[in-house]
């Protein structure tokens, strides 16, 4: 009888939820369509329900792009040096700890202000958010409490919002690989984490200018999140130079081979596994079969913007090189991610395919490019998340008629001057202080050895 009636309860929950299905326009939740929902479902269940899988989505989602740091961190051990390999596996458990404190002491609300701009705060939206530290809400928060979270719990929005934080992080970390000095590098993390990233992220989803102003549309942070990083890591790169002995003066390039491509593929199929949370999730709704729909769509979407970016970067590297590369392979796929983040929900399979593909392209013609701009991306995150990341965004106009081409060039603009400015100033007092760069002596014996104190490979 009880499992009678609980089946019966969640079934007219469902069908009150379908019937009022929540509009749900990716990272950008619209409060006042939030708001009618959780008025117009009836009291009991049938709120507690939608309450319950919006919250439910975010804290999924929030796990799988969690698991995204463990890709970052297997990728980077592949692609630097055996003698590196420790120190980018410290970069990156400490970077990622590192971004969960700044987001919670200032991050979170410098990006929702809880509805309150402390500058610019009129009908053309915010510039610059509150600082504060984070609050949850309260233990146990009964179904009344509830109402006033609106459409989900607050620590299931902070526990997602930050791992988009620690990912922007987590970019930089293979830019710069090899040839930086670990406190320097997380002074800047901290930084980028908690001003840098927050700020121009409240531009757009915490309803700022970016939004008011010029309508930008981007859903799971093809600019927001990905360009910011790859801005970041251009800024680092250009300050710091590129690793001792890449470049010769001729201008002729050295290769400086990855350690582990097995460890580099693992992170490439985990990030792509994880990126189902990053877009499925910033649907940020489940109480509806519409959201459902549409989170499936999305997850669909990413998978075949990856693929997309694969095959593409296979059969353009086998015909410039007539070989295969795989090193080229994973970021191929891994652009194409990022190329579809931006609008994962509006393409079919077969666009979303393309979008994808041309990412791919876009990585095999652009890391010659920084060689010969004498710039040393390790990892080659500046195509992936930078040059993919503003394709992507431009490509949001193709399927969703909501997007205008030039809000979205203006706000990619806008978001690359501010956080390639911002990243250099930090970057360049940082230098001008207590350094970036290892001795010449340091960086040729490794920096496990120099810094870490414990190698990857001792056997080797």
């Amino acid at each position: 009888m009880t499992a009678f009636k609980s089946t019966k309860l969640l079934g007219t929950a469902a069908l009150v939820a379908l019937a009022v299905a929540l509009p749900a326009f990716g990272q950008e939740v619209d409060p006042e369509a939030a708001e009618e929902v959780v008025e117009t479902l009836s009291e009991g269940v049938s709120a507690d329900v939608v309450f319950i899988l919006n919250s439910f989505i975010m804290i999924l989602g929030g796990i799988l792009v969690m698991w995204m740091a463990a890709g970052f961190a297997m990728l980077e051990a592949g692609f630097v040096r055996t003698k590196n390999v420790s120190m980018q596996l410290v970069k990156n458990i400490s970077l990622f700890s590192l971004a969960a404190i700044a987001y919670y002491l200032v991050g979170y609300n410098l990006m929702y202000p809880l509805g309150n701009w402390a500058i610019g705060a009129d009908e053309t939206g915010g510039y610059l958010g509150a600082f504060g530290v984070a609050v949850l809400e309260a233990v146990g928060i009964t179904a009344d409490g509830a109402d006033d979270f609106e459409y989900a719990s607050t620590s299931s929005d902070f526990f997602f919002q930050v791992m988009f934080a620690a990912t922007t992080a987590s970019i930089v970390s293979g830019t710069v690989a090899e040839r930086i000095k670990l406190l320097p590098f997380l002074i800047f993390v901290f930084f980028l984490t908690a001003i840098i990233y927050p700020i121009q992220a409240s531009w757009s989803w915490g309803e700022g200018f970016l939004d008011s102003q010029f309508g930008f549309s981007d859903f799971a942070g093809s600019t927001i999140v990905h360009s910011v990083g790859g801005w970041a890591a251009l800024a680092g790169a250009i300050l710091i130079g590129a690793r001792a002995g890449k470049f010769n003066p001729d201008g002729s390039v050295n290769a400086m081979p990855g350690s582990n491509m097995a460890l580099a593929t693992l992170g490439t199929f985990i990030l792509w596994m994880g990126w189902f949370g990053f877009n499925g999730a910033s649907q940020l709704a489940m109480g509806s079969v519409g959201d459902v729909a549409d989170v499936g769509r999305i997850m669909a979407n990413t998978n075949a913007g990856a693929a997309g970016g694969a095959i593409a970067a296979l059969i353009l590297t086998s015909i410039i090189y007539k070989k295969v590369d795989i090193t080229f392979i994973l970021n191929g796929a891994l652009a194409g991610l990022v190329s579809v983040t931006a609008e994962p929900l509006t393409p079919g399979l077969g666009t979303a395919s393309l979008i994808g593909a041309v990412g791919g392209v876009i990585v095999v013609l652009t890391v010659p490019l920084l060689d010969k701009l004498k710039i040393d991306d390790v990892v080659g995150a500046i195509p992936v998340h930078l040059f993919a990341g503003i394709w992507g965004t431009i490509a949001v106009v193709f399927t969703n008629s909501d997007a205008t081409l030039f809000g979205q060039l203006a706000s990619i603009v806008i978001v690359g001057i501010f956080v390639f400015v911002a990243s250099f100033v930090i970057w360049l007092i940082l230098k001008t202080t207590i350094g970036l760069r290892p001795s010449e002596d340091d960086e040729a014996l490794g920096l496990d050895k120099a810094e870490v104190g414990v190698e990857a490979y001792p056997e080797f």
